[in-house]
């Protein structure tokens, strides 16, 4: 949901012209789906990576507003929290030395924010969840400025109509509640856009939902929340309970939640934006002048400006999405499961394996969405976020195995080969998804990293957890800046 909203108070008929104005937009997706040239000539690709800015002593730094201004690129944004911001890749193809671009891109830019932050007494971070947050840290009061976040909050602590209650249970437990979405702000993703055509849609969204355990126990990175250890990507039970707008009585009755991994493999990406419509209430009932239907009759490209507005506010794990460029529109896949961090290198590592992967599964003689359920599809997610590389995970012909094993043996293959679909440079192949081949040879990422050296600071220094959280991410800062795989990192 990345456009500017300033209404707070919707009355009960904005919400029936809003209902309305959407199914009017979902009637002419339809028959757009049916004849319209969308782009999909050459498949463009996309990055976003949520960052957390941190002052000299690890505590997150609420300053994004003047750290922003002092940027002054449109590549960066506002996100929730005020410790946090947003960086947008520029899109690109990633044939030849696409991912070598992008590097040096995210490197560049970076390196520029970081400086315009260090003006600021700051620091870029880049981690699923920030160890050093606190209770204290994450409260309305520190939402972001800019009143779409208040608007959002309002809409959704309004629809649960009590407090929010936070329970997650790994290695320790933690178990509060909150009355804002304020935790939310936690979770700092990492998120891949992959354009795809109309009628290759449905494969590729399914070939992500089945991969997408595999990425989250390789790519885990968020062990830590509010000083306690629990999950590898502690990110995923956050993200879902924050955000969610059920009480107990609507969870008893099944009522899906906003943060929604789905619940069937698809034939179109009609299915996705018709389930938004027909399971999700609006949050933000807000109507353009646009009338989709005579935009199109008179051969222009409608804005679909409701039903985008919607599905921006019906969190899946893959995302549909629909957008314009360049006066043409066209479909995109966002993957929105792996956490930001630890390096530029690690995050390509990340792309390249989805990419790669997701590539190989879809275009395979016998997809995988006809060999595996959906629902072990949506097991071994919530196995691979508790567990990260211990994880086992069920797989088609193998039956319960390591998630380990499953990359090394079967899934770096196949991502290869997705990678040569793509024409990406043999060497960038190599050097991308050796990274990801040595985290699974060695048990090594982030989330291991941060926990091995949490406990290093523990048991041969002697300190508390928050001091030895504190000390972690200092050096998690120092090690980040170097660019070197996490695979590699000294805990010491």
């Amino acid at each position: 949901m990345g456009r500017d909203v300033s209404e707070g108070a919707f009355t009960r008929d904005d919400r029936v012209r809003y209902r309305q104005k959407v199914r009017r937009c979902l009637d002419v997706f339809a028959l757009m789906l049916d004849d319209f040239g969308f782009d999909a000539d050459r498949p463009m690709t996309g990055l976003e990576i949520e960052l957390n800015l941190v002052d000299s002593a690890a505590e997150p730094a609420m300053r994004n507003e003047e750290i922003l201004a002092d940027i002054a690129d449109p590549l960066f944004q506002t996100e929730l929290g005020q410790f946090n911001l947003e960086l947008n890749a520029e899109p690109r193809l990633i044939e030849g030395t696409g991912f070598a671009d992008y590097e040096h891109d995210l490197r560049g830019s970076l390196s520029r924010a970081d400086e315009r932050a260090a003006r600021s007494d700051a620091k870029i971070v880049l981690v699923g969840i920030l160890p050093t947050l606190t209770e204290g840290h994450l409260v309305e009061d520190n939402l972001s400025t800019n009143e779409r976040y208040r608007v959002l909050n309002d809409q959704i602590v309004g629809a649960r109509g009590e407090d929010i209650e936070l329970d997650i249970r790994g290695v320790e437990q933690l178990r509060t509640h909150t009355d804002s979405i304020a935790p939310e702000a936690a979770c700092t993703s990492l998120q891949f856009h992959l354009q795809v055509a109309p009628d290759s849609f449905a494969d590729y969204w399914n070939a992500s939902q089945a991969i997408a355990g595999v990425q989250v126990a390789v790519g885990a990175n968020s062990p830590f929340l509010y000083g306690r250890q629990l999950w590898a990507e502690t990110r995923i039970a956050l993200f879902q309970q924050a955000t969610d707008t059920r009480p107990d009585e609507l969870k008893a009755q099944g009522v899906r939640p906003r943060v929604w991994f789905g619940e069937r493999w698809i034939t179109s990406i009609f299915d996705l934006f018709e389930e938004n419509v027909r399971y999700f209430p609006p949050l933000l009932p807000i109507c353009e002048d646009e009338d989709p239907v005579e935009v199109l009759h008179a051969g222009g490209v409608p804005q679909l400006g409701e039903l985008r507005l919607h599905n921006g506010t019906v969190y899946r794990w893959n995302r549909p999405v629909y957008d314009i460029m360049n006066g043409r529109p066209h479909l995109r896949v966002e993957n929105r499961v792996l956490p930001a961090g630890p390096t530029v290198v690690d995050m390509l590592a990340n792309a390249a394996f989805y990419f790669g992967l997701v590539r190989g599964l879809a275009e395979a003689d016998r997809p995988i969405w006809s060999q595996l359920t959906f629902s072990s599809a949506e097991e071994n997610f919530h196995a691979a976020a508790r567990r990260g590389l211990d994880a086992v995970l069920h797989w088609p012909g193998l039956g319960d195995v390591p998630v380990t094993k499953l990359v090394l043996d079967q899934l770096l293959p196949t991502a290869a080969t997705g990678l040569d679909g793509f024409g990406v440079a043999p060497a960038q192949r190599d050097r991308l998804l050796g990274i990801i081949e040595q985290r699974c040879r060695t048990g090594r990422n982030g989330a291991v990293w941060q926990t091995e050296a949490v406990w290093a600071a523990e048991r041969h220094h002697g300190m508390d957890r928050p001091d030895a959280l504190h000390h972690m991410v200092k050096r998690y800062a120092e090690l980040q800046r170097t660019n070197e795989p996490v695979h590699t990192w000294p805990t010491t």
